[in-house]
């Protein structure tokens, strides 16, 4: 018997990977958050198979659950949203088990800030702009964050910023890049990214707060800041301080750049 935290992706419930897909379709026991994680993906359960909706269930109640289910030598499900290792709150779970010696394992998934990009078809890093993505979020009533992680702290870097759980302070999230990034740095929220209703909000530091309180967003939404964000022929050699211009070219591709694969004529030849 082992129970597998599954990622089940960001949305779209084809974004699962292959290895989830197929447990989930042999598991008798399902427990998924029904909150972010959309029906379709627990579908694909056992006809028979006990499904269960996390969302109103405390950590006890779920352990108690993959308990009862290990007694029984069953397999358990446990489906998350996204990547399990991404503010999934699994670490409380596997300790849990490790206590009552019930073994896990871990499956991966498509995280939701790589769903976001995938929705607005750009790069998160570019060469000369940034080479650095900081998964971040602002404390919130649950969960504080770290002072030396506060995002005064990381906006110091002006690398790109994936911000989670935070879109309910988006003007506190403005007044703290601001000074760092420019008011006319790009930013990005994407509402559900991959879902039916995605919605995604265009705008700069100067009114994402404003359009994001238009259009009424108030959770579920990554928030993405950077200037690797702006539209094609905008980008600079240093994103921030210079003229728009050309974006520059990764090196990886470049006819004068050699490596194993593409080694350089020899010499004398």
């Amino acid at each position: 018997m082992t129970v597998y935290f599954i990622g089940a992706g960001p949305g779209a419930p084809d974004l699962i990977t292959l290895r989830g897909a197929k447990i989930i379709a042999r598991c008798p026991v399902v427990l998924y958050a029904g909150s972010l994680v959309p029906a379709e993906v627990v579908a694909r359960a056992p006809k028979n198979a006990k499904i269960i909706d996390t969302a109103s269930m405390t950590l006890e109640d779920i352990v108690e659950e993959m308990r009862a289910a290990h007694e029984t030598g069953q397999d358990v499900a446990r489906v998350h949203s996204g990547d399990p290792s991404i503010y999934g709150a699994i670490h409380e779970q596997m300790e849990a088990l490790r206590a009552l010696g019930i073994p896990y394992e871990v499956v991966p998934g498509v995280p939701a800030f790589a769903a976001a990009a995938a929705a607005l078809g750009t790069e998160l890093t570019m060469p000369e702009i940034s080479q650095t993505i900081i998964l971040t979020r602002l404390s919130g009533k649950a969960t504080p964050v770290p002072e030396s992680e506060r995002l005064e702290e990381l906006a110091r870097s002006r690398a790109t910023l994936a911000i989670h759980l935070s879109v309910r302070q988006m003007r506190e999230i403005v007044r703290i890049c601001t000074p760092h990034y420019g008011a006319n740095c790009p930013v990005r929220v994407v509402y559900r990214a991959s879902w039916p209703d995605e919605t995604i909000i265009a705008g700069t530091l100067r009114d994402i707060a404003e359009k994001v309180r238009s259009a009424k967003i108030t959770r579920t939404a990554l928030v993405l800041i950077g200037h690797v964000l702006a539209p094609a022929g905008e980008a600079t050699a240093e994103g921030r301080d210079k003229a728009p211009g050309r974006r520059p070219r990764s090196g990886l591709y470049d006819p004068a750049h050699r490596h194993l694969l593409r080694p350089g004529p020899r010499r004398g030849k």
